[in-house]
């Protein structure tokens, strides 16, 4: 629970380069509700490397962000795994704050992940010091981890 209220207090303080996701498998479905927190200014840093011919200033203005353009970024930075298949997110909401952006997606899977996996690159290439937290929730399995630009991914098995 400590670790909970430290993510988030870390990044409101921005110590470092610094991501928090959580993905969580919603009990008796076939989804994973994901959600990542970053610095909205880090985060146009870093998607300008997915997409560097479009005006971020002028999308920017474009209040809320394109939800597709945010779909992509995250689904080409973020790869989860279950059961070894790799699954494609649907942006639900974003939400813009305090120069923070909030993404939730979701994610159809299998009804009983036994493994997941994932790999986050987001901000890797730009900051040694980059932290991206990943918190996992399935059934009663509860682990979070740190993922760096020296360690991009983990697995998580699921008892």
């Amino acid at each position: 629970m400590v670790k909970i209220l430290i993510i988030p207090l870390c990044l409101i303080l921005n110590f470092s380069h610094v991501t928090m996701t959580s993905i969580e498998h919603i009990p008796g479905t076939d989804s994973l509700k994901v959600v990542c927190r970053m610095d909205f200014g880090h985060f146009l840093f870093d998607y300008q490397t997915f997409d560097d011919d479009r005006n971020l200033t002028e999308t920017f203005s474009k209040q809320p962000f394109p939800s597709d353009l945010v779909n992509k970024y995250f689904n080409s930075k973020v790869y989860i795994f279950v059961n070894n298949k790799l699954l494609i997110g649907k942006l639900l909401s974003t939400n813009l704050a305090d120069n923070e952006i909030i993404m939730t997606l979701h994610y159809k899977t299998d009804k009983k992940p036994k493994k997941i996996t994932i790999r986050n690159i987001m901000l890797t290439g730009w900051f040694s010091d980059q932290e991206n937290l990943i918190i996992v929730r399935a059934k009663k399995f509860e682990k979070g981890v740190k993922l760096t630009p020296v360690k991009i991914e983990e697995t998580f098995i699921i008892k």
